[in-house]
Order: C-alpha cells, then sequence, then structure tokens
C-alpha cells in the first residue's frame, strides 16, 4: 500500500517560472529537478531538498491555495525564517502546534507554505546541561 510521499504539486500562473526559480532555489535553497520533456512543454517546474519534492504546475486560471498547504519540517527553524524574510518572503509565527515551532509564509505566486520544527529536535533531549 501507500510507503511515501513522492511530491506535492502546486499550481502556479502562466509565465511564474522565472520567480518560483529563485524562490525556490535561492530562499529555499532546493535544486531544480530536470522535468521529462513531454511533461516540461506544460511549463512549470520541479524542486527537491533531500526527500522533499515540490512540483508547481501552470494552471490557466491560477488563484493561490490560501488554506491548502504542504508542511515542511526544517532543521534550525530561526535561520529558515531568517533566510525567506532577507529574501522578501512574509514570515507569519503560529504558537498553536504543541512540542513544534512553526510559521507561515508564501511564495512568489501567494501559494501558502508551513515550515515546521519539533521542539525535541532542539531542546529538551533530556541532558542535564540543558
Amino acid at each position: 500500500m501507500l510507503a511515501a510521499l513522492d511530491h506535492v504539486q502546486l499550481a502556479a500562473p502562466p509565465g511564474s517560472e522565472n520567480l518560483l526559480r529563485a524562490y525556490y532555489t535561492d530562499a529555499l535553497g532546493m535544486t531544480e529537478i530536470p522535468k521529462p520533456p513531454v511533461l516540461a512543454a506544460r511549463g512549470g517546474c520541479w524542486f527537491r531538498a533531500g526527500a522533499v519534492q515540490l512540483h508547481l504546475g501552470i494552471e490557466k486560471d491560477f488563484r493561490p491555495a490560501k488554506k491548502a498547504h504542504p508542511g515542511l519540517r526544517v532543521t534550525d527553524i530561526e535561520a529558515c525564517a531568517a533566510r525567506l524574510v532577507a529574501h522578501g518572503a512574509a514570515v507569519t509565527w503560529d504558537d498553536t502546534l504543541p512540542g513544534h515551532r512553526r510559521f507561515y509564509s508564501e511564495d512568489p505566486v501567494g501559494n501558502r507554505l508551513e515550515f515546521l520544527e519539533p521542539v525535541a529536535a532542539r531542546h529538551g533531549t533530556g541532558h542535564h546541561d540543558e
């Protein structure tokens, strides 16, 4: 049955590929994956960071996802937020998920993205010198 999440696809407006490339590679540090030629003809772009893949597909009547979003697990969430802010992206912190630090941001076409890090990943490991 289900073994893993292969990728998440988000939509984007026609002609936005250069904006997307700048954001997903420069701000998020992802690597662009070449699309197969038959799919590349449709536009859009694919990105990877480790096992995480985000595919941005072109949608003619595009409207950004304001509620639906991928939840991206990160390490060093403070540095991630600072990097996004340095690239001009707004960051909205949210403290309502127990055991996690998280914030929301948007890509350059308005898609909502959630960034989260378990608190135990950096704090509360049980060591007495904390």
